[in-house]
């Protein structure tokens, strides 16, 4: 139950009683509510620049709150049934950076997947801390990777007992989710902290018949990317705790790496949204997860595509899937996923959130429409009937186990000279190489480069994903740790 001023947004009220003051600004930003700069005013509006403001006392400050701000964190924390709630400006990245700095340092082990988002192994290569992988299930079907078994979390907590954290992605990006409970309860026994990447799990808090979310689940943190699926403007976020961790901690990790000029536009977003969600999340996420029901139907009658949902649920690496998710694969009709992305973008003017070797990825939130839906459908339709081909040779999986040789940062701040990714083969990673989105590194550094990935690696650039991580943008060659 929320209290009753959920209908509250103190920010947005602030900045509704500053604009009314006629304030004359001789502080920063230097446009001085967009006056300076008539380009920029006409391209995103005199409302948008008149609040585009610097920290004062009527606003609060995000480094230290103490009123306005401390305020919406109140009703934040509320809405998502955490301890406390801090608004994150630097995007969900700040947020899962945050939570494994916030309970490791320099040669502490946390156990988590090797599919984690990149922002998860930078976090080690700044803390120093050990990761200590657990290698997700894949759909030999589908090619993806799933959750983390149990069975699998367990083991890793018996080899190593002296971890100090678990990070667990809620759900993954094809909307796969663990047994979070389970998990949590067992990290618990050994003094562990929960870390939860739910940087798509925002509507988790809010909608009916979900996967548990991570507060729920008794977890420690959560990372929620508010703007994914919550309608927050891009690069705002919330980072939650609970009583186990000191509130005053975590914003000394945060203050590390976070601007101390947080963007009002941003803090306003997210007040704004978690008010919406609050007051009307229940019956938002009701029509999103309708919408995407009646999507996977009229794609699965196409032919050729499989739009995935809880049949996959095993009890185990899929304990349970997000009803919102639009995943489809596409290897079927002889198309990489990467291919139908670029078709619908290119040919139909439909964008969608990405597309891999084997599947594609609608995002699906509170701004859908069924009209929408219906377009997608048939340019899919369409697609399939003009561009279906022999699948034969088609890679068929997305995951790749991989061999670490050293610590993320060791590997990192390692002597390292520049080879061709062609001629890397039995080398140690020094660097990144991973598709964006979602962001999930093929290679991360310390891990031995194989000729497996290589070939993977050369695939996904044939098929026209967008690589990025290595210091050579045309990512020809990849700087290997010298032995």
């Amino acid at each position: 139950m929320h209290l009753p001023r959920q209908n509250k947004a103190p920010i947005y009220e602030a900045l509704l009683r500053y604009k009314s003051m006629r304030v004359v600004p001789f502080d920063v930003p230097g446009h001085k509510q967009g006056r300076g700069n008539p380009e920029l005013t006409n391209f995103l509006g005199e409302k948008c620049l008149a609040v585009d403001v610097n920290s004062m006392k009527p606003l609060d400050n995000l480094v230290h709150p103490v009123s306005v701000i401390k305020e919406a964190e109140e009703l934040a924390a509320d809405a998502f049934g955490a301890y406390h709630a801090f608004f994150m400006v630097n995007g969900t990245t700040s947020a899962v950076q945050a939570m494994i700095m916030s309970v490791c340092k320099q040669g502490d082990k946390i156990i988590m997947p090797r599919n984690v988002h990149r922002s998860a192994i930078n976090a080690l290569i700044i803390s120093g801390a050990i990761p200590v992988y657990v290698n997700p299930g894949v759909d030999k079907k589908l090619g993806i990777s799933l959750g983390m078994s149990v069975a699998d979390v367990k083991r890793a907590i018996s080899k190593n007992p002296d971890a100090k954290a678990i990070l667990v992605n809620n759900p993954t990006y094809y909307g796969i989710c663990s047994d979070l409970r389970a998990i949590t309860e067992l990290a618990h026994l050994y003094n562990m902290y929960v870390l939860v990447d739910e940087a798509h799990g925002t509507h988790f808090y809010f909608g009916e018949n979900m996967p548990v979310n991570a507060m729920a689940a008794g977890a420690d943190m959560a990372a929620i990317s508010m703007h994914k699926t919550g309608g927050s403007l891009t690069q705002s976020s919330f980072l939650l705790i609970s009583d186990r961790l000191s509130p005053g901690h975590v914003r000394q990790i945060i203050n590390l790496t976070q601007t101390t000029s947080g963007s009002y536009l941003l803090l306003s977003s997210l007040d704004i949204s978690r008010r919406n969600l609050a007051l009307n999340g229940k019956k938002i996420f009701e029509k999103v997860t309708s919408l995407a029901g009646y999507a996977r139907e009229e794609i699965n009658k196409i032919g050729g595509y499989y739009a995935f949902s809880s049949e996959l649920v095993n009890a185990d690496s899929v304990f349970a899937f997000d009803p919102t998710k639009l995943s489809i694969h596409t290897r079927e009709i002889g198309l990489a996923g990467i291919e139908v992305y670029d078709i619908l973008r290119d040919d139909y003017q439909i964008q969608i959130e990405f597309g891999d070797i084997g599947n594609i990825l609608a995002i699906l939130s509170v701004g859908d429409r069924a009209l929408a839906l219906e377009r997608l459908v048939s340019s899919l339709s369409e697609i399939r009937r003009l561009y279906t081909k022999d699948k034969t040779g088609m890679f068929d999986h997305e995951y790749i186990n991989p061999e670490v040789v050293l610590a993320p940062q060791q590997a990192f701040y390692a002597r390292q000279h520049s080879v061709p990714i062609k001629d890397s083969a039995e080398c140690i990673s020094g660097e990144f190489v991973m598709a964006y989105p979602p962001g999930i590194p093929i290679l991360a550094p310390g891990e031995r480069i194989t000729r497996e990935i290589i070939d993977y690696i050369t695939y996904a650039k044939a098929k026209g994903c967008f690589l990025t991580g290595t210091e050579d943008m045309a990512i020809e060659n990849i700087r290997v740790v010298e032995e």
